[in-house]
């Protein structure tokens, strides 16, 4: 599936004083298929180290992090050539070797010959914890998200975006108003999970796309439990259940008290700044003007969290696909104010708009 996030990866590419790129972003988004495809297409090769899979690969890490003796034993490793400056090395789940990450400094310093690249999908759990040997001002950073409606498009119905554009420049009514809610219908279901989309532009049924959604689901309640104490993980899974009733009530702001009545910020912002770390959930903070800087007049105690992902919500809440897919499906207010709500966060993050 084509991404937006392939033209920052060119840019990246391209510039002169490049350094590792770090690319991170919530798990099943998409991030190791956009960098070998781009990889494919940029490089002579392309060389994947998938530090989850591999404790022989974390032991390349362990006698020095000189990046010259690194790229040689990774080549033994890999059994291929690395080139400099026509090579791709792609560290996928780095945040399961430390020393990798630290690695990356001395690339930046020592090796700047050698295109990085590093993905992960817990990266943020060590800035969490203070991880002492992050490459801090060593790295360049790309943030990805999930599918957005405009990338979903791409996909589904590429001629849509264009009509869509020349009525909203020209001020005109849509032509295809009815196909094009119908779209959007399905996106809300679907998500922007490419997995999903995948199912449902090659299956078209529900329950497959369901399926997908729960799996992923597991998958985030099994990182939960990956790089964090026991304590820490009962929390993080408790601040990510009350999700559904934190969108659903008419209360304007995240309360700690629906987690559970002795449920205080002192206990549980730390499952919180995980699961935001993780990319699992958007912080939206409130502001008393709506005067810029934003930030300015940011009230740092009053702010709302929001899935990364509508689809994961849906299956998250119980929503039937037929409730969300019919032009006449009846939603209660305080669902259809939910999706809605969490359907504009989703899209102002992916532009970049994430102060507030």
């Amino acid at each position: 599936m084509k991404r937006l996030v392939t033209e920052k990866l060119l840019s990246w590419k391209n510039k002169e004083d490049k350094k590792p790129l770090l690319l991170v972003g919530a798990r099943q988004i998409g991030k190791s298929y956009s960098v070998l495809d781009f990889g494919k297409t940029n490089y002579a090769n392309t060389v994947l180290f998938n530090f989850e899979t591999s404790e022989e690969l974390r032991k390349i890490f362990d006698l020095d992090l000189d990046p010259h003796r690194i790229v040689r034993e990774l080549e033994g490793f890999s059994r291929q050539t690395i080139m400099p400056y026509n090579t791709l090395i792609f560290f996928d789940e780095i945040q399961a070797c430390g020393k990798a990450i630290a690695s990356l400094k001395y690339f930046c310093e020592n090796a700047p010959e050698y295109d990085v690249i590093a993905a992960g999908s817990l990266l943020g759990s060590f800035l969490v914890k203070g991880f002492e040997s992050f490459p801090v001002g060593k790295v360049d950073r790309i943030v990805m998200y999930p599918m957005t409606f405009h990338e979903y498009l791409m996909e589904m119905n590429p001629h849509m975006i264009t009509l869509i554009g020349k009525s909203f420049s020209e001020n005109t009514p849509m032509p295809l108003h009815e196909k094009a809610m119908q779209l959007f219908r399905e996106y809300l279901f679907t998500g922007g999970m490419p997995r999903a989309v995948l199912e449902w532009k090659t299956n078209g049924d529900p329950i497959f796309v369901a399926a997908t959604h729960q799996e992923i689901l597991s998958m985030y309640y099994g990182d939960m439990g990956k790089y964090s104490t026991p304590t820490e993980q009962v929390k993080t899974r408790a601040v990510f259940d009350s999700m559904p009733t934190q969108l659903a009530r008419e209360n304007k702001k995240f309360r700690y008290s629906l987690i559970g009545s002795n449920a205080r910020a002192a206990h549980y912002e730390i499952g919180l700044e995980w699961l935001m770390s993780a990319g699992m959930v958007l912080k939206c903070q409130k502001t008393g003007q709506g005067e810029l800087p934003l930030a300015f007049y940011a009230d740092l105690t009053s702010y709302k969290i929001y899935m990364s992902d509508i689809g994961l919500l849906g299956a998250k809440v119980g929503v039937p696909a037929s409730a969300v897919l019919s032009e006449k499906a009846m939603l209660g207010s305080e669902m259809r104010g939910m999706l809605a709500e969490n359907y504009v966060m989703q899209e102002v993050t992916a532009k970049g708009n994430t102060t507030l």
